[in-house]
């Protein structure tokens, strides 16, 4: 694993930061978002053999114009999180792509055949090359708090905002929306929903017409999360949602985002498709391999990123992921900014 301790910073990210320590501008305030980890444990033997089309590689770097070289520093920013609490764990069927055209090959698949021991798998997508924030970095499902996120208190199930406000030092209010966003986004991003018709069931198979249809929807904001709640006789599976981390975009970054990190077993009978307009790939990997792919300059991803798949990787199942959530201290993360002569160096602590 790399020495986040001190990453010298290249190319957009080396600019923003030394204008930003040239006193240019003020710090802008963060926003609330959420962030999942999607975990399963590894495939059967025959979901394992499943046609190539239907199985994702670990996506390749993508240099935007600016970004950093992976083999320098992963850019500094949260868009990502994660959370568990039941061992709802199931293993998953391969993602399934509904988009066509996608990149499946990769240098790094080699290697990661060559692994036979088992470990849990976390799913990632590649942002868009064209994205305003995060451009080509690999990251977890997830996004920004809406505004109508902390009005689901009526179909909620699990443990209570509070729990989940003391859990991520903040107000009730702000846990019930960083929650309601993570289930949220991970069904936009990814088709998978940590919902049911009661407290102690899941929605099975989410990828007929009127699901896609209410993706959509709700990816365009024409629809809100507790409207779509309602009008599906659904309850948000707060309790299927385990606090991981909490990371905040350093001050210099314009965008900036205050982040909760959850993880989250895929549920069963429920698979991930290949559906956002904001990323170009999608796969599950173990997170080792995940980490390994970072630090030989094949992925690019964000500290937030890499540093949980780092933490995961010391876990063996799904199970034992989400049993070391619920005891889990978790303290805010804000990277900060070195300057020394003309170089940036990103600190992480």
């Amino acid at each position: 694993m790399r020495d986040l301790k001190a990453q010298l910073l290249t190319g957009r990210m080396a600019e923003v930061a030394l204008d930003y320590a040239r006193g240019t501008r003020t710090p802008t305030e963060p926003r609330p978002a959420s962030t999942v980890i999607l975990l399963r444990n590894p495939p059967t033997a025959p979901e394992a053999a499943a046609p190539a089309a239907h199985q994702a590689a670990v996506p390749p770097a993508a240099h935007a114009a600016g970004e950093p070289s992976a083999a320098h520093a992963p850019a500094p920013a949260a868009h990502q999180a994660a959370g568990p609490s039941t061992a709802h764990a199931a293993t998953g069927p391969s993602t399934a792509h509904a988009a066509a055209g996608r990149s499946t090959a990769h240098p790094a698949d080699a290697r990661l055949a060559a692994h036979s021991v088992p470990a849990p798998e976390v799913y990632l997508l590649r942002r868009q090359r064209t994205m305003a924030f995060a451009a080509g970095m690999t990251v977890f499902p997830g996004g920004r708090v809406d505004a109508t996120d902390s009005t689901v208190a009526d179909s909620w199930s699990g443990p209570s905002p509070d729990w989940f406000g003391e859990r991520l030092g903040c107000s009730a209010e702000t846990a019930a929306a960083y929650v309601a966003a993570a289930v949220r986004e991970t069904f936009e991003e990814s088709g998978v929903l940590l919902a049911g018709p009661s407290a102690d069931s899941v929605v099975g198979d989410t990828t007929g017409a009127g699901w896609e249809a209410d993706r959509v929807a709700l990816e365009t904001r024409e629809l809100g999360f507790s409207e779509f709640l309602h009008r599906r006789g659904l309850v948000l599976r707060a309790d299927l949602l385990g606090p991981w981390a909490h990371w905040i975009t350093p001050e210099f970054e314009p965008k900036r985002y205050d982040t909760a990190f959850f993880v989250a077993a895929l549920p069963s009978g429920q698979v991930t498709r290949d559906v956002t307009s904001e990323s170009d790939q999608v796969t599950w990997i173990r997170p080792a391999d995940a980490v390994a792919a970072v630090d030989a300059g094949e992925v690019l991803m964000l500290p937030p990123t890499y540093v949980c798949c780092h933490e995961l990787s010391q876990y063996d199942d799904v199970a034992a992921i989400l049993d070391a959530a619920g005891r889990r201290a978790i303290r805010a993360i804000m990277p900060t900014v070195r300057v020394d002569g003309d170089q940036a160096y990103l600190e992480t602590t």
